[in-house]
């Protein structure tokens, strides 16, 4: 099978998106991830896959701790901006919870401390011990299908 038949494929579960944020040396560093799962509730344990040839695997390496900011309808453009799609320069603004950067106004934040990695083909997975949880439940959650954002309603 080919690659792209593989990405079709893959582009047919739908999924929330997150950005993954984390603070090296006063910088703050951050993508776009939909590969976000819970892994464990005792403990309390989140996954996240990342490239391998990506900046943000040798910053969650550095760092040794991560936030997930599970994004909200209106925040496709924050999406956008951390997957490299915006060029523009664009600055963000970030919250502190739990000592960590993350997104103003996302549907729930979880901060963490690297608990174990695994590498897997082209991506290292992230296994994360939930430090602390912020949820916003008024808020609808950005759905992400077949390539394009979604606005879930009810």
């Amino acid at each position: 099978m080919d690659d792209q038949l593989f990405k079709r494929a893959m582009g047919k579960f739908a999924t929330g998106v997150t950005v993954v944020t984390t603070e090296v040396g006063d910088k703050v560093h951050g993508m776009t991830a939909n590969a976000f799962m819970s892994v464990s509730l005792d403990p309390k344990l989140i996954l996240i896959s990342v490239a391998n040839r990506a900046m943000m695997k040798g910053y969650l390496d550095d760092s040794g701790s991560f936030a997930v900011s599970i994004l909200a309808h209106k925040q496709a453009d924050l999406s956008m901006y951390f997957a490299g799609q915006k060029k523009d320069d664009k600055s963000v603004d970030f919250d502190v919870f739990d000592n960590m950067p993350v997104l103003h106004g996302s549907v729930a934040t979880i901060t963490c401390d690297v608990h174990n990695t695994h590498l897997e083909g082209d991506h290292t997975l992230y296994v994360g011990k939930v430090r602390d949880i912020r949820v916003d439940d008024e808020t609808k959650p950005l759905a992400y299908f077949s390539g394009k954002y979604y606005n879930l309603t009810e």
